[in-house]
């Protein structure tokens, strides 16, 4: 796989969209960014990146089930600030969520807007650092509030490796509607100044190899969330852990991996899930114009 183009998708490729049975916990879908070199900087250019998911949590008396699509836009610019590329992501994601037999909605998630600065710190290192808001979206699978979404990234991809660790900060603000929507906080109580939903913390890490077009390897995900936003809510944790699978079809990635929860507080159940990721390049049409290549006649 070109090193480069591995390197795409170290964009960030923006994890959004958790529903946890208990309508809380991270507004950033743990294990969303597992598999892709987030520190690394982009080759500069436009990308699409779509990221799908489905799982059950083994919840009583009904198990819960949520899918979710990711489609990502992002553009690594040809500026630099500081040494580090400045790279303009966003994305529109859509959830399904249901109870077996019970309940089933599906719509819209809160959309997010991000900048991120990514530094090639040499010999196969790089670090990012990604500021973003998450905006509130009149939806019954949305959060109602704004959510400031903050990240660190630490990559090596030398020698076909990605060994990386994303920490993702997440900060619910004072922005509440009367729509709880996905919330805590019930219809017929007065919403808290600080917000509804908890401030959480999510950890993502790879470890993977490249053999010619595959890759191999191991991710998991650790998230808690760090406040109690309404009297009464139980902390929710968790950590989940897989494999990966991903091919190079040319201009185009896959990758494909499954994980579980080896460990859960306040969720109800254990989560077991499947993912899917196709990364796009898009070509740049602020680059350099392309040398026309040489046709030779041979006789």
């Amino acid at each position: 796989m070109n090193s480069k183009l591995a390197q795409l998708t170290g964009a960030g490729l923006l994890s959004l969209a958790s529903i946890a049975p208990a309508v809380a916990g991270s507004v950033t879908q743990p294990g969303e960014t597992v598999g892709i070199a987030t520190g690394a900087p982009l080759p500069q250019g436009f990308y699409l990146v779509d990221t799908t998911d489905w799982g059950c949590r083994n919840t009583k008396p009904e198990g819960t089930c949520v899918g979710v699509t990711i489609p990502v836009y992002a553009w690594s610019t040809p500026w630099t600030i500081l040494g580090a590329r400045l790279q303009l992501l966003a994305a529109t994601p859509a959830v399904d969520v249901g109870v077996n037999d019970t309940f089933y909605k599906a719509g819209w998630y809160n959309p997010l807007t991000s900048a991120q600065l990514a530094w090639d710190l040499g010999n196969n290192w790089g670090f990012s650092y990604l500021i973003g808001e998450y905006w509130d979206v009149n939806s019954g699978t949305a959060w109602s509030t704004n959510s400031l979404n903050q990240r660190f990234a630490l990559s090596y991809t030398g020698y076909g490796w990605n060994l990386t660790a994303n920490a993702i900060w997440g900060i619910d603000q004072n922005h509440v509607t009367s729509r709880p929507q996905l919330s805590p906080c019930p219809v017929s109580v007065q919403f808290p100044s600080n917000g509804c939903n908890p401030n959480f913390l999510n950890v993502d890490l790879t470890a993977t190899k490249k053999f010619g077009k595959w890759e191999f390897g191991w991710v998991g995900y650790y998230s808690t969330d760090l406040s109690t936003p309404v009297p009464g809510y139980l902390k929710q944790k968790q950590f989940a852990m897989g494999g990966l699978v991903g091919y190079d079809l040319g201009p185009v990635i896959i990758q494909g991996y499954l994980t579980t929860d080896v460990y859960e507080r306040n969720y109800g159940g254990n989560d077991v899930r499947g993912w899917v990721r196709l990364v796009v390049p898009l070509g740049d049409p602020f680059g350099p114009p392309q040398t026309p290549a040489r046709v030779e006649r041979r006789y």
